[in-house]
């Protein structure tokens, strides 16, 4: 037997889960052979970055040979400005993934427990497993609706944190601002809420909050923001929270000092501020919203109504025969069997014409799939 099957690993990763992304353009354009290939599957801004952002990047590829400032404290003083917020409230890191798991090496102990809606984003549960702590998966209710007297009702004494995805991954709904703060008033004090609000700037009902004016007040909350979505800044990955200067302060004694690369800091700093590219991804976001769902409708569908940049859709039994359909055309989505939800597709809004080019790509396959059915 060869030494190297003498090294163990730690117990805890035989629970772990890695996450499993979804597939890139060139892999699928490179194995079909596709001259189209339409990305609908990863949340991603369809317009692309905000080209101030660009013109940062640009400026700043001459600095290279320096390492980046380990504070960031551009940045942070540009988002402090944006959102009303000290800069000893912010913590910047390399994507919202980094800050789970440091938000998971600060505060949790091996049996340890988490409070998870489900389904939500598989990383509260890898951040938790990683740290030897047990998840506590607290479903949704028929509508995908948060139901705080269940979530409420699974803490324990062992409990230390409260993950809530708001706009909800992969369902698109939301926790409204007043039952935030009802789950906020009626969790014990030893207990910090994990907000992640990466969807937020997409959500249009009045009665959504971002979870930001919590911070402000002082409650037990840190929330998750992200420059992947709105901003368009995926392949940079920076993201940042925001929480009461004590729980930062905590956080900070984990997170390695070089975290974020400085092209990423510098347009992270540059987008927060480019209110016309925010506006303008916010527009086509909402308009394509409305022309799928119309289209979701006219096809019989069932959907979860969305306030996010990507909508759930129920296809029944045929949903993963419609996901290989639609990746043969050149069109990659998100099959729902990652969430447990096999008989879903979640569906990123694109472009108009990326929109309808999906439709067009949906019809056909459910007309031969009904065809098909007819002929048996």
């Amino acid at each position: 037997m060869s030494k190297i099957n003498h090294i163990k690993h730690r117990r805890a990763l035989d629970l772990v889960k890695p996450y499993i992304p979804g597939k890139p353009l060139w892999e699928v354009q490179k194995e079909l052979q596709l001259d189209r290939v339409i990305k609908l599957a990863s949340n991603e801004n369809p317009i692309g970055p905000s080209t101030n952002a660009l013109e940062v990047i640009s400026n700043s590829l001459s600095t290279l040979n320096r390492y980046p400032d380990a504070h960031s404290v551009e940045l942070k003083a540009a988002i402090a400005s944006n959102l009303s917020l000290s800069t000893k409230q912010l913590i910047i890191t390399n994507g919202a993934d980094e800050l789970i798991t440091l938000i998971s090496e600060t505060y949790l102990e091996a049996e340890d427990e988490i409070i998870v809606p489900s389904p939500s984003f598989s990383e509260y549960d890898f951040g938790a497993h990683l740290m030897g702590a047990k998840v506590v998966p607290v479903p949704l209710d028929n509508h995908y609706q948060f139901n705080i007297d269940l979530i409420v009702s699974a803490v324990t004494d062992r409990t230390k944190l409260v993950y809530i995805c708001s706009p909800n991954n992969p369902t698109g709904t939301y926790l409204p601002k007043s039952k935030l703060e009802e789950l906020l008033q009626s969790l014990p004090d030893h207990i910090l809420v994990v907000f992640d609000s990466a969807y937020s700037h997409f959500a249009t009902n009045e009665d959504y909050t971002n979870g930001l004016e919590y911070v402000r007040a002082g409650f037990p909350i840190i929330v998750l923001q992200t420059f992947s979505k709105i901003y368009g800044l995926a392949g940079l990955r920076i993201g940042f929270g925001a929480a009461p200067r004590n729980i930062i302060q905590s956080i900070l004694h984990v997170k390695e000092p070089f975290n974020v690369n400085s092209l990423a800091q510098a347009a992270a700093a540059a987008a927060i501020r480019d209110e016309e590219h925010i506006e303008k991804s916010k527009q086509v976001n909402t308009a394509g919203r409305d022309q799928l769902n119309k289209a979701f409708q006219e096809l019989g569908l069932h959907y979860t109504e969305s306030m996010s940049n990507f909508i759930l859709v129920k296809f029944g039994p045929v949903a993963k025969e419609i996901y290989m359909q639609l990746l043969m055309k050149g069109i990659i989505v998100r099959y729902g069997n990652t969430w447990g939800m096999p008989e879903h597709i979640r569906i990123s809004i694109g472009t108009p014409e990326e929109n309808n080019i999906l439709i067009e790509a949906i019809s056909s396959i459910l007309l031969t799939i009904q065809l098909k059915g007819e002929t048996k």
